[in-house]
C-alpha cells in the first residue's frame, strides 16, 4: 500500500515522505516509518489527519492516502482577523470596501 506523509515546518515549505506500508497500517505506523522526528526534532506530539480531516493515530489507512502532520497555530485565527480588521479600518475592509461612483450605500 502506497502512502504519502507530509509535514510543513514553515509557510511555503513542505517535507514529503512516500512510503510503502503493509495492509492494515495505521496513521501512527506511517508517521513513525516516515522518520519526521529526525527532520524536525524539537516539536511536541502533533495533530494528524488524512486528506485534511483530523483523525486519531489508530485510523486505518488505505492505498493512496495522504497523511498530514499539523504544526501548532502561532495565533488564534479569529483574533488575527480581528487585529487585521482593526489596523486597516472599517472602510477599507470587507465586501463593500470598493463602491462604484454614484451608487447607493452598500452597493
Amino acid at each position: 500500500m502506497h502512502v504519502s506523509v507530509l509535514y510543513s515546518p514553515a509557510p511555503r515549505e513542505v517535507l514529503e515522505w512516500n512510503l510503502d506500508l503493509p495492509e492494515g497500517a495505521t496513521v501512527r505506523d506511517a508517521v513513525l516509518a516516515s522518520g519526521w522526528r529526525d527532520a524536525v526534532p524539537a516539536t511536541a506530539v502533533p495533530d494528524v489527519g488524512v486528506w485534511g480531516r483530523c483523525c486519531g493515530p489508530q485510523h486505518l489507512l488505505r492505498d493512496g492516502d495522504r497523511v498530514e502532520i499539523y504544526r501548532e497555530l502561532v495565533a488564534d485565527p479569529k483574533v488575527a482577523r480581528r487585529e487585521r480588521f482593526r489596523k486597516q479600518g472599517a472602510r477599507a475592509a470587507g465586501l463593500f470596501a470598493t463602491r462604484r461612483p454614484g451608487s447607493k450605500p452598500g452597493y
